[in-house]
């Protein structure tokens, strides 16, 4: 099985390459010294020349075009170098911007040193009084500083990107604990609302006619009889008392504390009174109408 070698970064390939352009730029300047300024300018019309006037010229002054091609590829990569510098720059500076927006905290520390880099990209961009010498490393000290650059701002972008998360998830769930409160307490609201229209006499009766017709099958006759029976009672008023038997409620239990097998707030709610009573009736007369005809009997039931 064939090996394979890691890929090194692109501005560390760049960084060996321009060491190299180092190596390149010595020789020509070499070649500069030993062959005059003639060459040179030799140098100068074949990097101007057309692809078919620089093949001419290589074979006839093959000095002048290696010196050429050498200028020229050094300059294309002081280009490259300053183009990525800038993008590192600019970069920077947005990740910085944006922790600053953000207001986070991100639990490290959020510097981004930028200082080195300028100083390098303002180098590169005035190269032209430069002896060519100097660029080469010039270059290769500003391919290192942006691939420090990079990385770091790669490593503060990676740190806000975790910490916006974990702000939404925070909002989001703040916000569906509220929309829980708020939905519970609708729900409360509304069971109070209901409570307090059951414990009106109205109310009152409409909760006894529902729970007579759904839980013991009664109809408009038997709710008739129910009726009569608890207005004559107590008039449907979950507060009525007897001071002289003591008799509660709307079914005038007696006494009132037998009405808590069916809740502990029978004192307070009517539908636990009317659920109370409708089972006393079902269980002593079989019916409302039986238990109204006995109370019409005896006047108590």
């Amino acid at each position: 099985m064939r090996s394979t070698r890691p890929l090194r970064p692109a501005h560390s390939t760049r960084h060996h390459t321009l060491a190299s352009a180092g190596i390149a730029v010595a020789a020509v300047i070499g070649v500069v010294s030993t062959m005059g300024l003639a060459t040179a300018v030799s140098a100068s019309a074949y990097s101007d020349a057309t692809p078919q006037s620089r093949a001419v010229i290589a074979a006839t002054n093959p000095a002048a075009a290696a010196l050429a091609e050498s200028v020229g590829d050094i300059a294309a990569e002081a280009v490259t170098t300053l183009t990525e510098a800038r993008g590192a720059l600019a970069s920077a500076q947005t990740v910085t911007a944006d922790i600053a927006a953000s207001g986070l905290d991100l639990g490290v520390e959020t510097t981004l040193d930028t200082k080195a880099i300028r100083g390098h990209i303002d180098r590169l961009s005035a190269t032209d009084p430069l002896p060519l010498l100097f660029l080469p490393g010039i270059a290769a000290d500003a391919s290192a500083e942006t691939e420090r650059v990079t990385t770091r701002t790669a490593e503060l972008r990676a740190a806000l990107d975790e910490a916006l998360a974990k702000k939404a998830a925070e909002e989001a769930a703040a916000a569906a604990a509220a929309q829980a409160q708020r939905e519970a307490e609708a729900a409360a609201a509304a069971a109070a609302a209901a409570a307090a229209a059951a414990n009106t006499p109205e109310g009152a009766k409409s909760t006894a006619r529902q729970i007579a017709s759904s839980e013991y099958g009664w109809g408009a006759g038997e709710f008739s009889c129910l009726e009569s029976l608890w207005t004559r009672e107590s008039g449907w008023n979950y507060q009525a008392y007897n001071s002289g038997s003591g008799a509660t409620g709307i079914p005038q239990s007696l006494p009132g504390s037998k009405m808590a097998s069916a809740g502990a707030d029978w004192q307070t709610n009517a539908t636990t009174q009317i659920r109370w009573g409708l089972q006393y009736i079902a269980g002593s007369y079989g019916s409302p109408c039986a238990a109204w005809s006995h109370s019409q009997a005896t006047n108590w039931y």
